[in-house]
């Protein structure tokens, strides 16, 4: 029978995640007897799928090596960089290079079936992130707001999570593929490698971030139906100032 030890280090070895055994072993009970005949590398794969859907706050280790110092949002600490792999979870994402009402008119296009191509507004079959095909069968080109409402170029600031719960904002220095309001899900996993934590806020860089992926249904859902109400919510606040 496959040991929680081996599949620990399967993860650890693939993913730079150390998992916490309590989770572990209720991952393995739960797979059954039929995992007497599942390679290691087999089970750490659902594993890893599991764990991606998970909450880190119960799924990975809370060793102080594997989580954020507790005054990482001190913004009376300059610079300092962090050493080591941290595992965090995504609890918000903001494109801040982009307008708020530009933001909002974006999600109201996609909402009545509509993107931009040029100067031009046109209708669309189905509004994807790349492409959108119109109602005469053409390909769009050029700049139009994906499913989620936004170009997706940024650069975002998230709001970030530790497997303790320690919870700081992560600001996208440079692009980083995979950042953006249509492909990062909220409780998506980042992995973030020896980063440079300024004014207590993480800067987020290529060399800095893995995007592991995944997505916690329970948290993605209400977040992206409730995002044009807090947008205008936003904006009436700062009319209000």
């Amino acid at each position: 029978m496959t040991s929680p030890d081996q599949i620990a280090a399967q993860i650890l070895s693939t993913k730079s995640l150390s998992v916490a055994p309590t989770w572990l072993n209720n991952f393995l009970s739960s797979s059954g007897t039929a995992q007497r005949n599942i390679p290691p590398s087999a089970l750490a794969k659902t594993a890893i799928f599991r764990l991606l859907a998970s909450d880190i706050k119960e799924s990975l280790s809370k060793h102080r090596s594997c989580v954020l110092p507790v005054d990482t949002y001190d913004p009376n600490v300059q610079e300092r960089r962090l050493q080591g792999s941290i595992p965090v979870q995504v609890l918000d994402i903001e494109d801040i290079g982009t307008s708020l009402w530009s933001q909002i008119e974006a999600i109201e296009r996609v909402e009545r079936g509509e993107a931009i191509r040029g100067r031009e507004i046109v209708r669309t079959i189905a509004v994807g992130e790349d492409s959108e095909a119109t109602e005469n069968g053409h390909a769009n080109s050029g700049p139009a707001a994906n499913a989620s409402g936004s170009s997706g170029y940024g650069p975002h600031r998230l709001i970030l999570q530790d497997a303790a719960g320690t919870v700081t904002v992560g600001v996208e220095l440079q692009r980083i593929e995979g950042i953006n309001l249509e492909k990062l899900a909220i409780g998506a996993k980042l992995l973030l490698c020896n980063p440079t934590v300024a004014r207590g806020m993480v800067l987020l860089s290529p060399s800095s971030v893995t995007v592991l992926g995944g997505k916690i249904e329970a948290w993605d859902t209400p977040w992206r139906q409730g995002r044009k109400a807090r947008l205008l919510e936003k904006t009436a606040s700062l009319d209000g100032e």
